[in-house]
C-alpha cells in the first residue's frame, strides 16, 4: 500500500516541476502561511483541497471533531509556534457536517477510548439538550451540535493564554468559526467570531 503512495507522489513532484522548476527550492526557503487552520482529522475534509490553497498558505492542525482541549499539547505547541514562530494572525477553527465525531458523542453509548476526547461535545449535546431536541431532523441535529461545537472551540482560543499574551503584545488576532458542508463543497462562516 505504502508504494501507491510513493508512486502517486512521485508523479505529483514531476507534475510541480514541470509547470514551475523552482517550485520546491521555493517552498524549502522560509515558511509564512496567513493562517493557522483547526480542522477535523476526517479524510474527506482536507484544508488546503476544500480553501484552494497552495501549499505553505495554511498551518493545519487536525484531530477528531475538531475539538479545542485546554490541555491538548499538541495543539498548544501549534497555537505557540503559529503565533510566535510563523507570526499568524488569522485563525480558523472548521468543522464539518456529516461529522463522525459529533455523531458518536451524540450517541451516548461506548466508543471506547474516543469517548475522554469528545467529552466536550456530549457536554454540549447535554447543555444544549432542550434546544437540539427541537430539531426534528437526525442530521441537521448533529450539525448544529458541529455548529455548538465550532463556537466553543473559538471560545477557547479566543482565552488561551498565548492568545492573550500576543494580543497584550499589540497583535490583532482574528479567529473565525466556520462549517464545511459535505453535501455542496462549500464553507460557511459562523457567528462566533
Amino acid at each position: 500500500m505504502p508504494e501507491d503512495l510513493i508512486r502517486r507522489n512521485r508523479k505529483w513532484a514531476e507534475q510541480q516541476l514541470e509547470s514551475s522548476p523552482d517550485y520546491f527550492s521555493r517552498l524549502a526557503e522560509v515558511q509564512t502561511p496567513k493562517y493557522l487552520w483547526i480542522g477535523c482529522a476526517d479524510s474527506r475534509v482536507p484544508a488546503e483541497v476544500l480553501t484552494g490553497s497552495p501549499p505553505g498558505e495554511l498551518f493545519v492542525h487536525r484531530n477528531i471533531a475538531n475539538i479545542v482541549h485546554p490541555d491538548d499539547m499538541g495543539l498548544l505547541g501549534v497555537l505557540e509556534f503559529g503565533i510566535n514562530a510563523l507570526g499568524i494572525r488569522r485563525i480558523v477553527v472548521c468543522g464539518h457536517t456529516g461529522c463522525g465525531g459529533v455523531r458518536a458523542a451524540a450517541e451516548g453509548c461506548d466508543h471506547g477510548l474516543v469517548d475522554h476526547w469528545l467529552a466536550p461535545v456530549r457536554q454540549l449535546y447535554r447543555r444544549h439538550g432542550e434546544a437540539l431536541s427541537g430539531i426534528e431532523d437526525e442530521q441537521r441535529r448533529l450539525d448544529r451540535l458541529a455548529e455548538l461545537n465550532v463556537a466553543r472551540s473559538v471560545a477557547l482560543i479566543a482565552e488561551n493564554p498565548i492568545v492573550q499574551a500576543a494580543r497584550a503584545r499589540g497583535d490583532e488576532i482574528e479567529i473565525e468559526g466556520m462549517l464545511y458542508a459535505l453535501g455542496d463543497g462549500l464553507l460557511h462562516k459562523l457567528d462566533c467570531s
